[in-house]
């Protein structure tokens, strides 16, 4: 059986506030986790991720200069699951990690494709940020 947790990451030729800022507005969230569901949508002041199998409210951690992005996702059953993610510095750019925890009854495939999942997200992530400030002219020194 594999480990219960695997740690992912991504680096990200940006600094880790700028990756902490977009990655931390959950309107952003389709858009660089597209398989989180169809949408986000915010309703008196709660963000919900839209799935065929009904609104996930997904609440993140309150705004800090840690780069603490940890979320708690509930699903419709009730069920809550806590997604640690950070954002931290690496040289002039940073890294972003995310914890995926293995669901208990998952399977060895189900956490393998879950992981696969979620490294295309990071890599993802990486891709939009980097973009943006390729287009803004906002390069990093190499």
């Amino acid at each position: 059986m594999a480990s219960d947790t695997a740690h992912l990451a991504e680096r990200i030729d940006r600094p880790a506030a700028e990756v902490y800022e977009y990655a931390s507005n959950p309107a952003h969230l389709p858009d660089w986790a597209p398989g989180l569901g169809k949408g986000v949508e915010q309703t008196d002041g709660d963000w919900f991720v839209l799935t065929d199998t009904g609104r996930i409210r997904v609440v993140f951690a309150p705004r800090n200069d840690f780069g603490v992005l940890d979320h708690w996702a509930t699903f419709p059953d009730g069920q809550t699951f806590l997604n640690p993610l950070r954002v931290v510095p690496y040289g002039e750019g940073s890294e972003i990690v995310f914890s995926v925890r293995r669901a208990p009854g998952t399977s060895d495939e189900d956490f393998a494709r879950d992981t696969a999942l979620v490294q295309a997200d990071l890599t993802r992530l990486k891709q939009i940020v980097e973009s943006r400030a390729h287009e803004t002219g906002d390069e990093l020194d190499r």
